[in-house]
């Protein structure tokens, strides 16, 4: 969905990364779960923390501050796991989103967002849906299915041993 094509009010998860607010489509997230010891898995990519327990089923857990080439954060009470639903390619992956902080959930009328900034053609931006303003402060609108590529959502998946959250499911009532 593009910026043009926002007609009403919609809903976005607010999270902090450093001093960053980011927003997610609330539709797109699952549920937000307090920071839980993540089992590393080898040869994954720095931005890949490991995976969690969910219910029986195994969810990978990314590191959002990494993978948008920010410092690696100590743990504090407030660090949270926000699960998520990442479509690639006609498949969906569940996956868990470390972020320092939840802020709230958040209305955005459609006068309130701005396109994505262009930073020339090396830079790749097309992962930032939009920019929403609230008071004199930016909000970074993520595209959740575009900020991973296909070979790394490939190895996430690979991690949490699931193609699709119907699989992680079935696995889960089975046990």
């Amino acid at each position: 969905m593009t910026i043009a094509e926002i007609t009403e009010a919609t809903q976005h998860l607010t999270f902090k990364l450093d001093e960053e607010i980011f927003a997610l489509d609330i539709s797109k997230v699952r549920e937000v779960l307090e920071f839980t010891s993540v089992t590393k898995v080898p040869q994954t990519p720095d931005f890949m923390c490991g995976v969690i327990n969910l219910r029986g089923g195994v969810v990978p857990v990314v590191d959002l501050r990494l993978k948008f080439g920010m410092p690696k954060a100590e743990k504090t009470v407030n660090t949270c796991i926000i699960i998520v639903e990442v479509s690639l390619d006609g498949e969906t992956t569940v996956l868990g989103a470390l972020a320092d902080s939840v802020q709230e959930v958040l209305e955005l009328e459609p006068d309130q967002i701005e396109p994505a900034p262009k930073i020339g053609t090396r830079l790749k931006t097309d992962f930032i849906k939009g920019m929403g303003k609230r008071d004199e402060q930016f909000i970074m609108i993520l595209d959740i299915d575009k900020v991973f590529s296909s070979d790394e959502l490939a190895i996430v998946q690979d991690a949490g041993g699931y193609a699709t959250p119907e699989e992680a499911e079935t696995e889960a009532v089975r046990r």
